[in-house]
């Protein structure tokens, strides 16, 4: 499973759940926040997929540090990063959609986009590599 988060348009009154279709599309739930069985089997799933981003991460640093790795671990490695960024993106991005709306109305929010997108455009320190 991958995630591109320009492919999923955020949804008001849907929830982003941490799975997708049998055809890789996403899937959506639309709850009022009673928290029904399959809301707790998202918010599970999101649990777990955290958990073993951190596993994941562990696992990333000790290729990185071993100066022995060869080419075939750091793939591997590469490999599963990746997918949990993915999966953590989109957990992200669930959670990050159903949070309330601002009492500004937005504002705060739109700046620190603002100030995201600046840091995309160069500031990212692993490009200085």
């Amino acid at each position: 499973m991958s995630y591109d988060r320009d492919a999923v348009p955020p949804l008001p009154g849907l929830r982003l759940l941490p799975w997708e279709s049998e055809g890789g599309k996403p899937c959506f739930l639309s709850a009022d926040g009673a928290g029904g069985a399959l809301s707790r089997l998202a918010d599970e799933i999101e649990a777990e997929l955290l958990c073993d981003g951190a596993e994941v991460l562990k696992g990333a640093v000790a290729v990185l540090d071993d100066g022995k790795a060869g080419e075939h671990a750091l793939r591997r490695a590469l490999r599963a990063t990746t997918q949990s960024f993915g999966d953590v993106l989109r957990v992200a991005d669930s959670r990050g959609a159903r949070l309330p709306v601002a009492a500004d109305g937005g504002q705060e929010a739109d700046e620190r986009e603002l100030r995201a997108d600046r840091g995309a455009a160069g500031n990212v320190p692993w490009r200085d590599y």
